[in-house]
């Protein structure tokens, strides 16, 4: 069975990021081992890997889409859904985790109602994890929109992302 792209998300051929991935496609000469480096190249152009995207690519790589959704989905570096306006990332890293990682995760939760990996309902908060940051002297650390602040408390990052759970301002 072949998938086929729905009519209403086929590649615009105006949009230059899609000349982009076939320029990168090609480059690969079309080789499904290059598959990981593809999607990599599809994510870092539009964002994430909505379906579309990954049916294209599964039907210029000759690969089934379920083998393309499948690498998408089991490495974490994939997403498949558009990141929120902000992101907080929460080490989870050893130092990190010793010292209260968990108890601001588990804040955070509560807070947002998302799930590590999710991004809240009005888009504006992607919560994510890592394994380590590299902060391990200022543990626990948080990265708020590209910014990495060590000593952090659940109360600390709650103070931080108010505004992006209210109005979506900083």
């Amino acid at each position: 069975m072949k998938a086929a792209l729905p009519p209403n998300h086929a590649p615009a051929k105006t949009d230059k990021r899609w000349k982009i991935l076939d320029v990168t496609i090609k480059r690969h000469q079309y080789q499904q081992n290059a598959l990981i480096e593809i999607l990599h190249q599809a994510q870092e152009l539009f964002g994430y890997l909505e379906t579309d995207l990954l049916l294209e690519i599964a039907h210029k790589l000759k690969l089934p889409p379920s083998r393309v959704y499948g690498v998408a989905t089991f490495y974490h570096l994939f997403s498949l859904a558009p990141p929120g306006v902000h992101t907080c990332v929460v080490c989870t890293g050893t130092a990190c985790y010793v010292k209260g990682a968990t108890a601001i995760l588990s804040h955070l939760e509560q807070e947002t109602h998302i799930k590590a990996g999710e991004t809240t309902e009005n888009g504006q908060l992607s919560l994510l994890t890592s394994r380590c940051l590299g902060a391990c002297g200022s543990a626990p650390a948080v990265v708020f929109d590209g910014a990495v602040l060590g000593y952090q408390t659940p109360e600390s990052v709650s103070d931080r992302i108010q505004g992006w759970l209210k109005d979506g301002t900083d």
